[in-house]
């Protein structure tokens, strides 16, 4: 089971909810949570690149009591820069200039492309023992992380939960009562381009409505820039996925296009 973040803030559970949280202070993305003794925890940070799109500015890896602290291009493992592959400690570390991948033994495989969209894959021993942005991965959408209870929350008052305390950071929250713009005239465009025929294999693999919601709201945010990086994080993320659930897209990238 997959966890995910990509693009324009948007987040997919391990129980398949995809929402989105714009906030730029650093959020436990997924830690184990049976104990008091964490066996891991992966932290990640998100800021505003040049161009004004949020990318991850770094991911802090947690095992035990083995630091990794990841940013595009630099492994840092507990406090030193090392050379990939690396290997200790039941972890090995993979990069080149597009992804830096991690596996742990205990069961984590964390794949990152060093801009804007990560992934973590979970053995599903952790089923139910998970805390963080990724949800509690009980299987159930919704339930434990939107609705606890009688509680209910929206994304952003969900986020802002996740946040770490730290005491001298400087970042605020984003604000709970901001609803999202509704995205309808972007729905022919974003079905378009997620049911071309290069994706095709996917449709049966994923819920294609959820990636043409998230491409939708993409086309909003950019308020009609035509930049690729409002057109292209979802359909990379769709095509990521989709490979991932062993489907084979085809080229959808074209000279002119992403």
């Amino acid at each position: 089971y997959v966890c995910s973040t990509w693009g324009n803030n948007h987040f997919k559970t391990f129980d398949g909810d995809i929402y989105q949280y714009p906030g730029v202070c650093e959020y436990n993305f997924v830690s184990d949570c049976r104990g008091p003794y964490k066996e891991f925890s992966v932290h990640i940070q998100r800021a505003l690149n040049p161009d004004n799109h949020p990318q991850i500015q770094y991911i802090l890896l947690t095992i035990k009591d083995f630091t990794v602290y990841l940013r595009p291009k630099l492994v840092v493992v507990d406090g030193r820069i090392v050379k990939t592959p690396y290997y200790s400690s039941g972890v090995l570390i993979e990069s080149n200039d597009i992804y830096t991948k991690v596996y742990a033994k205990f069961g984590l495989i964390l794949i990152w492309n060093q801009e804007d969209a990560l992934m973590v894959e979970l053995d599903n021993k952790f089923n139910n023992h998970t805390c963080g942005l990724c949800g509690d991965y009980n299987g159930i959408p919704i339930y434990n992380e939107f609705i606890n209870g009688d509680e209910s929350y929206n994304s952003i008052t969900y986020g802002n939960l996740q946040k770490v305390s730290k005491p001298n950071a400087r970042c605020e929250d984003p604000d709970e009562t901001q609803a999202l713009p509704s995205c309808n005239d972007h729905r022919d465009e974003c079905e378009r381009l997620l049911t071309s025929s290069a994706l095709a294999d996917c449709r049966l693999r994923l819920n294609l409505e959820m990636y043409i919601q998230a491409c939708m709201q993409d086309k909003c945010a950019c308020k009609g820039s035509e930049d690729s990086f409002c057109l292209c994080s979802t359909i990379s993320e769709y095509s990521r996925q989709c490979s991932h659930a062993g489907g084979r897209p085809g080229e959808w990238r074209t000279q002119h296009f992403c």
